[in-house]
């Protein structure tokens, strides 16, 4: 979750966040733009927004914006924490209307018309965004009242917003001269043109790497439902009598687990794999070069040595070395304990006599056969008392009706922008409703892979907004008729995700730049993170985990067995998001002029250089199809979810001190935690809740690392 990520989040977001109103007096009242939704909470009118209407919104909310901030870095009035602070909190209220459906509808529902428009706007909204945080004036303003803040008299989230409005300037290059500023526009704009570039190659890429196989044989292993949804993807494509199986987000593919066919499972992979570097339209690799050059280039015009020292200043992390010695300490027992698992899985090869060494291809399928061994089940096992209806009402909404008091109505009146697309009322413990959900669950040609969290609308109490929050995940939608039926790691994903959502919708903030999930990247995840262990609190899968035919419970024995597996295969889990990360951040750790130009030989050697070339353990993102840090949000920011893995392990040993499931758990983590946004200090915010730093002994022990 994610958090998240938007196709246009630097530029859309970051300057929706500056807010007043202004008449739209340039765009006509048939747009639904053009005034506030009367809908509840003012949730878009999604059955009233065609791709017409987003040019014209995005033009006249640019145009908007401009003129407020014009006025108020032209204000003749001395600066005044209202006149500057809270009327640009007040700004670019329209601008914020439509880059959020928008965005969210990029990732979610696109089309041909979308990603022409995304293309179009990218460079625009840097502009734009350049042009407010580059404004002289403004700084100027915001700078004046910085200096004196000690004198102002503020509360301590006001205070707390001076502090980051100086903070986000100066960063943004308001200290900069004249001519750095006019590179930096460049920079800026050429980053927010590739980063949609790498986007869009990666969504067309997963669509045209998609494998196909001509005969049902050569799908063995797969479900009946499964093999029949590949044979109607391949008519859908013109391509009657074979069958598709799609390729989506990270290397590793859900099929590799059941296909009895090695051929397969290997073509599989390699398509996988070869993903955005395989020449033609699509391919990243230039792409990539290009990206990291300029953001290499435009932290040196920022003072910094590298991209990834410019984005971890402001993150908890603070510097480079922090992150390297978190992931190098890590890797010796996380590769090790992968070879362990490789070992086990290598017997089972020749027990078989297969005849083969054990390549990435396998792992999966031979790793359930391993689990099946050692704990006399495997993952197929699972499903049937996964149902995702079951999972999400009786599960996730459960879970948050036990620790915070919530209740869930799902409604039908709402207008939704796919018909599968579900919508609930969530009312809190006083009886009030809190916010709107959103669940988008099922994948699609046209959404982008991975699972992630957006707001429609974000909670302010300065501007009397209530949340509207969106999952969105990718799983497959199965025949008409059969029910869903999810794997365990799409479970765990579901809670995840719903993590992200109660800390939007637990937003209890006065400013929109503090809402809901705008915190540190390196912090957002922590939240979510937590969320995930009511997945397997016994009375939580006790409620939910029931066939989906005849409603019985998984059996106690089956349930003791998934307690008992949590922590096999964490070798390979662990790896291969390490291998990603420090992909991410040998990248984003260049300095200006050592961006090599072969990708792939670049990628090799660091991650042999890293210690985590483990071929059997493939990289949980090849740098071409990394979209969270060449197109997302995460640039030098993907060892956020270690990192803040370190708080979740820590905080989840506190909940079982301090009796688990229960209401004054769940009412202290809200309260210290999930309501106050980005209010303070992350880490301060986490001292607070917990009573000191935290501790990694838990996250160790989780992994299975310790004695390594």
């Amino acid at each position: 979750m994610t958090r998240p990520h938007l196709l246009l989040v630097a530029a859309s977001l970051a300057m929706s966040n500056f807010a007043f109103a202004a008449p739209a007096a340039a765009l006509p009242a048939s747009n639904p733009f053009a005034n506030e939704s009367t809908l509840p909470f003012k949730y878009p009118p999604f059955d009233k927004i065609t791709n017409e209407h987003y040019a014209p919104a995005f033009a006249e909310g640019m145009r908007q914006e401009a003129a407020q901030i014009e006025a108020i870095a032209n204000n003749k009035r001395a600066p005044t924490f209202e006149n500057t602070i809270v009327a640009m909190e007040r700004s670019g209220r329209l601008l914020d209307r439509v880059s959020s459906v928008f965005g969210n509808l990029s990732g979610a529902n696109t089309n041909e018309a979308l990603q022409a428009i995304a293309r179009d706007l990218a460079p625009k909204l840097s502009a734009h965004g350049d042009a407010i945080r580059l404004n002289a004036k403004l700084y100027q303003r915001i700078k004046s009242l910085y200096d004196k803040r000690a004198t102002l008299g503020l509360d301590a989230e006001s205070a707390y917003l001076l502090e980051r409005y100086h903070t986000d300037f100066v960063r943004a290059g308001a200290r900069l001269s004249g001519a750095d500023k006019e590179k930096l526009k460049a920079y800026n704009s050429r980053i927010a043109t590739l980063q949609t570039t790498f986007s869009q190659n990666v969504l067309k890429e997963a669509n045209a790497a998609a494998l196909v196989v001509d005969t049902r044989a050569e799908l063995d292993g797969m479900s009946g439902a499964a093999i029949d949804a590949a044979a109607a993807a391949a008519k859908a494509r013109g391509l009657d009598g074979k069958f598709v199986i799609p390729v989506s987000n990270t290397t590793g593919q859900a099929p590799l687990a059941v296909l009895t066919n090695r051929a397969v499972r290997q073509r599989l992979l390699a398509a996988s794999m070869g993903r955005g570097s395989r020449g033609g339209e699509f391919d990243n690799r230039d792409v990539i070069v290009k990206l990291a050059t300029a953001r290499a280039e435009r932290a040196a015009l920022l003072g910094y040595p590298s991209h990834a020292a410019y984005a971890l200043e402001d993150q908890t992390a603070k510097d480079p070395a922090a992150v390297n010695k978190l992931l190098s300490d890590f890797a010796k027992p996380a590769v090790a304990n992968a070879r362990r698992e490789a070992a086990d899985i290598q017997k089972v090869i020749d027990a078989e006599k297969g005849g083969f060494e054990l390549g990435a291809a396998d792992w999966d399928y031979y790793s359930d056969k391993v689990r099946a061994a050692r704990f006399n089940f495997d993952q197929n096992q699972l499903r049937p008392y996964f149902e995702l209806d079951n999972v999400l009402t009786k599960g996730v909404f459960f879970a948050a009706g036990k620790l915070y008091g919530l209740s869930f109505k799902e409604r039908r009146d709402l207008p939704v922008y796919n018909p599968d697309v579900r919508v609930f009322d969530v009312m809190d413990a006083n009886g009030k409703q809190l916010a709107i959900f959103i669940g988008d669950f099922y994948a699609r040609g046209n959404k982008r892979g991975g699972a992630w969290m957006n707001a429609y609308v974000s909670q302010s109490g300065l501007l009397g907004t209530k949340p509207v929050v969106a999952n969105h995940l990718n799983i497959p939608k199965p025949a008409a008729g059969e029910p869903t039926l999810l794997t365990y790691d799409e479970v765990r994903t579901m809670f995840h995700e719903f993590g992200h959502a109660l800390h939007g919708m637990f937003s209890d903030v006065k400013y929109p730049r503090f809402a809901g999930t705008r915190v540190p990247r390196d912090f957002v995840e922590f939240p979510s993170q937590v969320n995930e262990m009511w997945s397997v609190w016994p009375e939580v899968l006790a409620n939910y985990a029931r066939h989906y035919k005849t409603g019985a419970p998984m059996p106690q024995e089956l349930l003791d067995k998934v307690i008992a597996s949590k922590q096999f295969n964490e070798g390979y889990r662990t790896t291969e998001y390490l291998a990603a990360s420090m992909l991410d951040q040998r990248w984003h750790q260049l300095g200006a002029g050592k961006v090599p130009a072969d990708v792939l030989g670049f990628e090799a050697a660091a991650l042999k250089e890293a210690g985590v070339d483990f071929a059997p353990v493939p990289s949980r993102y090849r740098s071409t199809y990394f979209s969270h840090v060449f197109s997302g949000g995460y640039s030098a920011g993907y060892y956020g979810y270690l990192w803040s893995e370190k708080l979740d392990a820590d905080t989840v040993e506190w909940f079982m001190e301090n009796g688990g499931l229960v209401r004054k758990n769940g009412d202290r983590f809200r309260k210290m935690l999930l309501s106050r946004g980005g209010t303070l200090d992350a880490m301060d915010m986490f001292r607070a809740f917990r009573g000191r730093d935290a501790k990694v002994e838990p996250l160790l022990e989780r992994r299975g690392l310790t004695g390594n």
